[in-house]
């Protein structure tokens, strides 16, 4: 006994490709993908707040560990912050959660959201994606252990200039202060990724990249001016050069892609665009009938003769 084979649903992914998904699809779809980020998010904030004390002890490690070296009092060192409630601590411990939580399932919103865009792209369009990710991440976290060596020096030669001081930081600015700054230095080696966009998308050809190298390194300055936390040139040159640095290597993978993308139309550079085609005229070959075989006649179908007649009568 036969089965017949059931056909394959799609799935959403196709569906999506395909145009076959209405709006309100598209709007459930983003709804579900939501709903499977946060979820995430608020399982890796459960997960990441048995953590908690010991991100906040690494972020206060810069600031703890130059008291730590000039204590010269009885016992052990206790390093002192500021709270000014008494919720602080336990609001900062759920903000920590939050921070760490959204970094540890980042794989799982990150995929929703390329789920959600990824059928309205062409298949070279999310092969760089693809590329783009996975560049991305490892320049992100290189900015942000930047932006972290950065602080604990800078903060070891400011705090230098308070010891005629009682000074007590404040505990949640601080850690609004250490993150951001991270944070910063993170997005800012995002730079090139820019302008690799810039040469891959068409805008902007490797010469013309080379040719604006000191408009680039005057907004590399002028951008770490602003973000490092610190007036002294030391925090905004250590971000500084290796933003220009990672500039010119983007430079030189333009320069690259061009050459890939100039052999790839080389065939195409020396046809004039109005030009007509060549069209060949030469006549095929007439292939002569075997021999001892003899033509016959092919009979008309009745069956659409009567409804080419019909048609023509009713036509009258």
């Amino acid at each position: 006994m036969a089965f017949l084979k059931r056909r394959k649903k799609k799935t959403t992914f196709q569906r999506a490709s395909d145009g076959s998904m209405t709006l309100m699809d598209h709007l459930r779809d983003l709804r579900n993908r939501l709903l499977k980020a946060s979820l995430a998010v608020l399982f890796g904030l459960m997960a990441c707040f048995a953590f908690a004390e010991q991100i906040q002890n690494f972020i206060n490690a810069p600031y703890c560990d130059f008291y730590a070296s000039r204590w010269d009092g009885e016992g052990e060192f206790q390093c002192d912050f500021n709270v000014v409630g008494p919720l602080d601590n336990f609001l900062l411990y759920l903000k920590i959660a939050l921070f760490a939580g959204v970094m540890v399932s980042s794989p799982v919103w990150l995929y929703q959201l390329w789920a959600f865009i990824a059928p309205g792209l062409h298949k070279h369009e999310r092969k760089y994606t693809y590329w783009f990710v996975a560049v991305a991440a490892p320049l992100f976290i290189a900015g942000a252990t930047l932006g972290f060596f950065v602080i604990s020096k800078s903060l070891e030669f400011f705090l230098q200039l308070s010891d005629n001081y009682n000074l007590t930081v404040d505990l949640t600015g601080y850690f609004d202060f250490v993150t951001n700054v991270m944070l910063l230095f993170g997005a800012g080696f995002q730079f090139p990724l820019v302008v690799v966009l810039l040469n891959v998308i068409g805008i902007a050809s490797a010469k013309r990249l080379l040719s604006w190298w000191r408009v680039a390194t005057f907004l590399v300055f002028l951008f770490c001016a602003i973000v490092t936390p610190t007036p002294d040139p030391f925090g905004m040159t250590f971000l500084a050069l290796p933003m220009v640095g990672l500039y010119f290597a983007a430079v030189g993978f333009a320069f690259v892609n061009d050459k890939r993308r100039a052999r790839k139309n080389s065939e195409l550079d020396d046809l004039d665009p109005d030009q007509a085609s060549v069209i060949d005229e030469t006549p095929s070959e007439i292939l002569e009938p075997e021999p001892g075989t003899e033509p016959t006649a092919i009979e008309p179908d009745s069956g659409n003769r009567r409804e080419i007649r019909r048609f023509d009568d009713d036509a009258t």
